[in-house]
C-alpha cells in the first residue's frame, strides 16, 4: 500500500477516515500491547476520580491531561517499537536506544501523572 489512494481527500471524507486509523491504531494498541492495556485500565479508574477530586476546572484538565499523556506517550512508544523491530530485527545498539528513550518517556509521562496528582489531592 502505497499511500498514494488516501492522498487528495478532503473534508469530511479526510476526517472520516483519519478518524478510521485512530480507531484501528486504539485498537491495535489495545490488542497488541500490555502496558497499553494496563494503563487504559489505570485511566478507567482515574478519569472519574479525577472529575470527584477535582474542584475547579484547571484541576480536573490537569488530572484528565496528565492520565492522557500516559497513553498518548504509550502509544508513540510503541509506535517506536514496532518500526524499529520492522527496520532492524537483529540487535542493534541504534535500535536499542530509540527503543529505551522510548520507555524513558513512558517513565517519565508516569512521573509527571503522580507529581500532577500529588499537587492536586495535596496542596
Amino acid at each position: 500500500m502505497s499511500g498514494a489512494e488516501y492522498k487528495g481527500k478532503k473534508g469530511l471524507r479526510r476526517l472520516w477516515n483519519a478518524f478510521g486509523y485512530s480507531r484501528d491504531g486504539l485498537a491495535a494498541a489495545w490488542r497488541n500491547e500490555a502496558a497499553f492495556r494496563e494503563e487504559a485500565l489505570l485511566a478507567a479508574v482515574a478519569l472519574p476520580l479525577a472529575f470527584y477530586f477535582g474542584h475547579s476546572g484547571i484541576e480536573r484538565a490537569l488530572l484528565i491531561g496528565s492520565i492522557l499523556l500516559i497513553l498518548i506517550v504509550e502509544i508513540l512508544n510503541s509506535a517506536i517499537e514496532a518500526i524499529v523491530d520492522k527496520a532492524s530485527p537483529e540487535k542493534h545498539e541504534l535500535a536499542k536506544r530509540a527503543k529505551d528513550m522510548g520507555s524513558a518517556a513512558v517513565l517519565l509521562s508516569l512521573l509527571n501523572a503522580a507529581a500532577v496528582w500529588a499537587c492536586v489531592l495535596w496542596p
